[in-house]
């Protein structure tokens, strides 16, 4: 439980699941913490290393930081941009609202009521930044490129699976109807049978409600006679080495908010193949890290993998392009420096 009087921006985090913002939220702390920003979290179901307020410390707010005249609150979702205005409009804390926006889609009147109360706003790409009806600068998530690498041992190669075959194919992410992980099955129960060296694996949550949906998906699979080579991993407790055992990494989400996933997958030297939903077109290069095709466009997204499962090569070689492409481009450092200028602009502001 830090002091706060160095503390200058609070990151409230009000849910428990794991979700994109919380991935995005203990990556980007600890680079911001680097860069020499005070900044803490507060709320439920982050990891216990990350620097952390507790509520009974919300009183401390009404006392200035050392250096600032305020301190940013930086909510992610609407319980916490409220929670923002109660703080700073009925409890008259010294606190700038920033709040940053992934959603690509038309926003509620109570959406567009909080977000008109905050200080600034962030879109987390340019399609998401078009929804939204207030000035905001674009600031596109970053990945640790430290964490996740290209593989550097015999455990980042699929014979470290047991797996058949050469090469992998891999779909991560919550088993859902949103997530495409059904547009992807039935690509593999098409493809595989032509493309012995590959084998498909699919890593991810499957709530109570999604449970049919993927009872049916290995069924079938068991029925198309490839269970041994589309294989459910289930939530595994670190997803990284399965990044670098790929070859080829599909993202076939038909809705998404930003979607870290093919970051992750090109610094890890993998090639991807994505839809076009939530920030992945701003993401892949076309036809030089990866392709991306129309959300919920089937034929599309079979054919564009199609193409890999032919050509492995050509694979590895987007894959090793996706790399310098992150390396270049999506650093994390980046990201967070680019929030130091948000910041900074809010902490000046008497």
């Amino acid at each position: 439980m830090p002091p706060l009087d160095d503390i200058t921006v609070i990151a409230p985090h009000f849910k428990r699941r794991l979700s994109g913002v919380t991935s995005t939220v203990v990556q980007l702390i600890p680079e911001q913490r680097r860069l020499g920003r005070g900044i803490v979290t507060l709320g439920p179901g982050l990891p216990d290393d990350l620097p952390k307020m507790t509520w009974s410390q919300l009183p401390a707010l009404w006392r200035r930081p050392r250096s600032a005249a305020n301190r940013v609150w930086h909510a992610r979702r609407n319980n916490e941009m409220l929670a923002g205005i109660l703080l700073r409009d009925v409890l008259r804390m010294p606190l700038k609202l920033l709040f940053t926006s992934a959603a690509q889609r038309h926003h509620t009147g109570y959406t567009r009521w909080l977000i008109s109360r905050m200080d600034a706003v962030v879109a987390t790409s340019a399609r998401s930044g078009s929804f939204l009806k207030v000035a905001h600068t674009v600031i596109r998530h970053g990945i640790d490129i430290d964490r996740f690498h290209p593989g550097e041992s015999a455990d980042d190669a699929i014979a470290a699976t047991g797996l058949p075959g050469k090469y992998l194919v891999g779909c991560f992410g919550r088993v859902r109807h949103q997530k495409g992980t059904d547009l992807f099955v039935r690509a593999m129960i098409d493809l595989l049978p032509r493309y012995p060296d590959w084998t498909a694996v699919i890593s991810g949550r499957i709530t109570a409600e999604n449970q049919g949906f993927a009872d049916q998906l290995k069924a079938d699979i068991a029925l198309a006679g490839l269970s041994s080579r589309i294989v459910f991993l289930g939530e595994v407790d670190d997803i990284r080495p399965w990044y670098r055992r790929l070859t080829l990494y599909v993202a076939p989400s038909r809705n998404e908010g930003f979607g870290l996933t093919p970051l992750e997958a090109m610094a890890s030297a993998t090639a991807c193949v994505a839809s076009d939903a939530g920030a992945y077109a701003e993401l892949i290069v076309e036809d030089i890290t990866g392709k991306v095709v129309p959300a919920g466009d089937y034929a599309r997204l079979r054919d564009a993998i199609a193409g890999y499962l032919a050509n492995p090569a050509e694979a590895i070689e987007a894959g090793s392009r996706g790399r310098t492409h992150v390396v270049e481009n999506f650093a994390l450092v980046r990201e967070a420096s680019a929030l130091e200028t948000v910041y900074n602009g809010l902490l000046d502001d008497k």
